[in-house]
This record gives C-alpha cells, sequence and structure tokens, in this order.
C-alpha cells in the first residue's frame, strides 16, 4: 500500500460512511490510512430519521479523529444504487460540494469502495474488506451492543450504556448497595457529589451551592458513563437533589427541576427505611426527617410516573433483589 501511495502522490485520501455506530473497525481503517494520505477527510453521512442522530455521531468522529478533516454531509441521498437511476451521480455532486478538489485516494472496507473511487477519479485502497481483523458491523452493535461492548470506543458508550439509579433518604443503603452492584457487574458506580462537597466545604450547603453540587454530580456520572462496563450504577441522581433543595431551602433553581425530569434511567431502586437510622456527618438529621425525605421521594416518583422497585430487609436479601433487578435489563445475557 505504501508504494501505491507514493506512486499517486500520497496527498489527499478520503473516507465516507454513516458511522453508526462508531466502531474499532472504523477506528483501524481510519488510522490505517493515516501513514498514506497527507491530508485525511472523514465524511460523516447522515439523514434524518436513522437510528442514531446524525450531529451525534458527527460529534462523536470529531472527538475520536480531532487531527482529521471530519466533515458532517446530510444531504438526502438514497442509500442504494437501485433506488434511484443517478444514484453515483447524486453522491458524487454531495461529495464534490464539501471535498470539491479531487481525492487522490478513497480507503473503504467496502464493496462499493471501486466504483466509488472511480465516479471520483481516485484510487481506491480496500482495508481489511472481509472484516477479518474486526468481525463488527453498525448493523450488529445496533442489534445487541452488549455483545460488542468492546468494539465499541468511550465517547460512545454512553449511548448505549444502562444506567441505573438509588433513591432514597439518607442512612438508607445507597452507597453500600452502590458499591455491591458495582462488584457484582464488574462496572463503575457513581457516589453521591453533595456528600463530597459540603464534607470539602465542612458546612450545610446554601442555595448558592446547589447549582455547584448538580453540575458536580451530572459530570461524574457522565465520565463513569464512559467507563462502565454495559451498566452505570449511580448512587443518586438530580432529583434528589432538587428534593433537598426544596425541603432544606425552600426552592431550586428552575434548569434544576427541568434536567432533573429529562433525565431517565433504565431502572430506579427505592431504598427503604427499614434498617437502622447511622448518624454520618453533619448532614444527617435523624430518622423522623429520613421518614419524611422518603414520603417526598416516593410522591415525587408517582407524579412523574416513574416505576420503581422497593430495595428492603437485610443486606444479603438487598443485593440478592437489586442483582435480580439489574440481570433483568440484559435479558439475553
Amino acid at each position: 500500500m505504501e508504494k501505491i501511495a507514493q506512486e499517486k502522490g500520497g496527498e489527499t485520501g478520503l473516507i465516507i460512511g454513516k458511522f453508526m455506530p462508531p466502531h474499532r473497525g472504523h477506528v483501524h481503517l481510519i488510522k490505517s490510512a493515516r501513514p498514506h494520505a497527507r491530508r485525511l477527510t472523514i465524511l460523516v453521512c447522515t439523514q434524518e430519521g436513522e437510528p442514531i442522530p446524525g450531529e451525534l455521531r458527527y460529534r462523536w468522529m470529531r472527538e475520536l479523529f480531532p487531527e482529521d478533516n471530519v466533515l458532517h454531509l446530510t444531504d438526502p441521498n438514497p442509500a442504494e444504487p437501485h433506488e434511484h437511476p443517478d444514484f453515483w451521480k447524486l453522491w458524487k455532486k454531495s461529495i464534490r460540494r464539501l471535498v470539491p478538489r479531487t481525492p487522490d485516494m478513497v480507503f473503504t472496507s467496502e464493496s462499493y469502495g471501486d466504483e466509488l473511487a472511480r465516479h471520483l477519479g481516485a484510487l481506491h485502497i480496500a482495508i481489511d474488506p472481509q472484516r477479518r481483523r474486526f468481525p463488527v458491523s453498525g448493523t450488529a452493535i445496533r442489534k445487541d451492543p452488549f455483545s460488542f461492548w468492546d468494539m465499541l470506543p468511550e465517547c460512545t458508550r454512553p449511548y448505549y450504556v444502562k444506567r441505573v439509579v438509588l433513591l432514597g433518604a439518607e442512612s438508607t443503603g445507597k452507597t453500600t448497595l452502590a458499591a455491591v452492584l458495582a462488584k457484582a457487574f464488574d462496572t463503575e458506580w457513581v457516589g453521591e457529589y453533595a456528600r463530597e462537597y459540603v464534607d470539602l466545604k465542612v458546612a450545610l450547603p446554601t442555595l448558592k451551592d446547589i447549582p455547584f453540587i448538580a453540575r458536580g454530580q451530572m459530570k461524574r456520572e457522565e465520565q463513569a458513563a464512559r467507563q462502565a462496563n454495559r451498566v452505570l450504577i449511580c448512587d443518586t441522581g438530580l432529583m434528589m437533589t432538587a428534593i433537598y433543595s426544596r425541603y432544606y431551602l425552600g426552592s431550586c433553581p428552575r434548569w434544576i427541576e427541568e434536567e432533573s425530569q429529562r433525565r431517565r434511567y433504565d431502572l430506579t431502586l427505592l431504598t427503604d427505611t427499614d434498617i437502622p437510622w447511622e448518624p454520618d456527618s453533619i448532614q444527617r438529621d435523624g430518622p423522623v426527617v429520613r421518614d419524611q425525605i422518603q414520603r417526598l421521594i416516593r410522591t415525587e416518583l408517582d407524579a412523574r410516573d416513574i416505576p420503581y422497585d422497593l430495595i428492603s430487609g437485610s443486606p444479603e436479601d438487598r443485593a440478592a433483589h437489586a442483582t435480580e433487578l439489574v440481570r433483568g435489563l440484559f435479558p439475553s445475557a
């Protein structure tokens, strides 16, 4: 391949694809093409109504390949040659609009590579067309992403990861259960940022602190989602931030209320108050307040029409019940 690139000049290369989603096969294709083209252009071709939003795929590709010229093509072109008599003419026009200069080389792992290169007047270089190195496709991933988890780049994993949120008043065993579930499923869990924030401040939060706590919780969750192994365990959610802010401070910033409404989880577990209350740091007020907060949580869940499972009993019973529920998120496993 190096000899071919040198004969052609090795100036510019082109890769096009849907990247729905990007996977390690795409990464291999692009990294293999880089040494043979001084400048590499990647066209992310998307259309309305596709299973994964086009803008999201474009952002993924820009994050994955910041050193390359990543462009977003949204023209409503036909997907297959049999769909339109001018299939190749339409695609050539779209590509020329974003890439006016004829590329020296077109890199693909697809059967259409020769024809695409011919219409563009470029040299086609096929890279692992039999997919021996990375036997995967976007279609297979969309059908069962968890069976191809290792083929997904880190930035795409939050889109697929199953999220489990543990809700409950103080001293109801959320943190203990979160750690147990994370260990059972060999994955990440997100602690309660408010607790860390208060311990660092050594003072109870004021209304001015609530946005910092909310943003910290969201940031931690999104960071952990990239590292999670198919499922992410969240010790708490923004709904709890909103409830505590209203209860203790009389109000909650509107954007936090709205964001807590927007964020959804695949499984919501409510830890029961049937375990002894234990004082822990300056946050905890006592069993009476715990019961009041627990009622507020139930009311909020019902008002938002969020289904939840109550986790109660001994630590062993809690762990067994919660583990069974999380397993239920993966019926094909």
